[in-house]
C-alpha cells in the first residue's frame, strides 16, 4: 500500500524517517586542478543550515585533481539540501578564478591583465563574480587610480574624442578613452586623445595590428611615455602569450574569463 504525505512538508522528511537523526559525514572534494572561490559562502551556508563544516583551504588556495575542500557532518536531510545548494556556491566562482589566475601566469608578469565584463552580469551574482575575479589576481578595474571611462557613447554624444577630454579637463583623475576608429583612423584618434590629456588610451578593436600603428605614431610624436596602451576584443586565454610581443601595458580579458566553465566539484558521503 502506497504511503501518503502532507505536500506541505518536505518530502526529504519522509524519505529519510528512519535514519533521520543519523550523522552523516560528506566531503566535497575537487575532480580537476584549479584555485578556489567561494569558500566563505559556503562555510556560511553550511552554518545556517545547521551543518558542521572543516574547511580545509582558503579563498584563492590552488587545487589539485582528488583534493577534499571542506568536511561536513550533520543529519541526512541536512547533507542533502547541502548537495543541492553549496555546489553551485563555489563551483562557478571557483571556475572563473581558475580562469583568472591562468591569464595571470600566461602573461607573465609583463602585461597587466584586467576583467571588467563583471559590470555585464544579472546583478544577482555580479558581485560573486567580481570577487572570483580579483581572487583569480585578476584586476576588476583598468586603472588602480581613480578615473573615468569615456567609451564610444560619450565621444558619439560630445562629437568628438577632444571634445569629450576637454568636457571633462577639470576632474583629477586618470581619463581613459575607448576608442574603435569611428571617427578617423585609429592612430590618428590615438594621437588626439594622448595630446588631450586621456592618461590610458583602450584600443577596443580586437585587431592586434592597431597596436602596432598606434604604439609607432604615439612614439612618433613623442607622446607613447605619457600614456598607458590597452587593448581589448574578445581576447581567448590561449592567445595572451602572443600579447607579450606587442607594445602594450594592459589586456581587457573579458569572456575568456567571465564565461569560464565550473570547476568540477562533487559531494560524497563518507
Amino acid at each position: 500500500m502506497r504511503k501518503r504525505y502532507d505536500q506541505n512538508t518536505d518530502l526529504r522528511d519522509h524519505i529519510f524517517h528512519s535514519i533521520l537523526n543519523k550523522r552523516v559525514e560528506a566531503e566535497i572534494w575537487t575532480a580537476e586542478r584549479g584555485v578556489v572561490a567561494g569558500i566563505k559562502r559556503i562555510v556560511n551556508k553550511a552554518m545556517e543550515l545547521g551543518l558542521k563544516i572543516e574547511p580545509f583551504f582558503s579563498e584563492g588556495d590552488e587545487l589539485e585533481y582528488n583534493d577534499i575542500i571542506a568536511k561536513l557532518t550533520g543529519t541526512p536531510k541536512q547533507i542533502a539540501i547541502a548537495e543541492d545548494i553549496l555546489i553551485g556556491l563555489i563551483s562557478k566562482t571557483s571556475g572563473i578564478a581558475t580562469a583568472a589566475r591562468k591569464a595571470v601566469k600566461l602573461s607573465g608578469g609583463k602585461i597587466r591583465i584586467v576583467c571588467g565584463a563583471w559590470k555585464k552580469m544579472p546583478y544577482q551574482i555580479k558581485f560573486e563574480i567580481r570577487e572570483a575575479i580579483k581572487i583569480g589576481g585578476v584586476g576588476i578595474r583598468i586603472s588602480s587610480d581613480p578615473f573615468l571611462y569615456l567609451d564610444k557613447n560619450y565621444i558619439r554624444m560630445f562629437g568628438g574624442i577632444k571634445e569629450t577630454l576637454e568636457a571633462v579637463e577639470e576632474f583629477d583623475m586618470v581619463k581613459v578613452v575607448q576608442l574603435k576608429g569611428e571617427t578617423n583612423e585609429i592612430w590618428r584618434e590615438a594621437l588626439v586623445a594622448g595630446s588631450s590629456g586621456s592618461g590610458i588610451i583602450m584600443i577596443d578593436t580586437g585587431k592586434k595590428e592597431d597596436i602596432t600603428v598606434v604604439s609607432r605614431k604615439l612614439k612618433d610624436f613623442g607622446i607613447r611615455d605619457s600614456v598607458k596602451l590597452a587593448f581589448g576584443g574578445s581576447i581567448s586565454l590561449e592567445s595572451i602569450p602572443e600579447y607579450l610581443n606587442f607594445d602594450v601595458d594592459i589586456l581587457d580579458v573579458g569572456r575568456a574569463i567571465i564565461d569560464a566553465p565550473i570547476l568540477d566539484l562533487k559531494l560524497d558521503v563518507v
